[in-house]
């Protein structure tokens, strides 16, 4: 088997972006904020962290659009944030977001997607479904990780893991199946109805 084959095989790409030209790529970059905003907004209010969504639509834009791209579009939404733009859980913005609480969430968020963008891209997604789930609960410790450990520097590290990551690890689980599952779907009908 060549190199180039294996490659073939292993690609997880069913946008098919790495074809696309630069103003698609830039529309799905737009939409992938969007979606991101969306998954925001999906929330169970909690102190000092809230649940969302967002980490599912992370960890998905890394899979589906690629390590790059995935990581372009979740630093664009992070900017439009950072800007004011209401894009955050419980529709915040500006600079506060990333000072406070949710900051190491934040800051984990472009390598969450570039690691399971990475991982899809070598054929941990797709119809490789405990790769797949694999790959998104291993982001999603990650995140927690990094968001732990911030939150534990700001209320100390029993607080930090009882407020800031116990509570979250079920729905990282959970979450992490639902990506693979997701995938498996896009995997066997994306080629059936293949965007243009």
């Amino acid at each position: 088997m060549s190199l180039l084959h294996h490659h073939e095989e292993t690609t997880f790409d069913p946008l098919r972006l790495g074809e696309r030209s630069l103003v698609v790529k830039a529309i799905f970059v737009l939409a992938g904020t969007l979606v991101l905003t969306l998954a925001s907004w999906i929330s169970v209010p909690m102190v000092p962290v809230p649940i969302t969504m967002q980490t599912f639509a992370v960890t998905m834009i890394g899979a589906l659009y690629g390590w790059r791209l995935g990581a372009l579009t979740i630093l664009a939404w992070l900017g439009e944030a950072m800007v004011g733009f209401p894009v955050l859980a419980g529709g915040a913005g500006g600079i506060a977001p990333f000072m406070g609480p949710t900051a190491g969430y934040l800051v984990s968020f472009p390598i969450m997607g570039v690691l399971v963008g990475w991982l899809a891209e070598r054929g941990w997604s797709g119809d490789r479904v405990v790769r797949s789930f694999t790959a998104h609960l291993a982001a999603n410790a990650l995140g927690l990780a990094i968001g732990g450990a911030w939150l534990a520097m700001l209320i100390g590290a029993e607080k930090g893991w009882l407020l800031g990551v116990a509570p979250f690890i079920l729905g990282a689980v959970l979450k992490s199946a639902l990506a693979a599952a997701v995938l498996k779907g896009v995997k066997i009908y994306g080629g059936r109805t293949r965007l243009n």
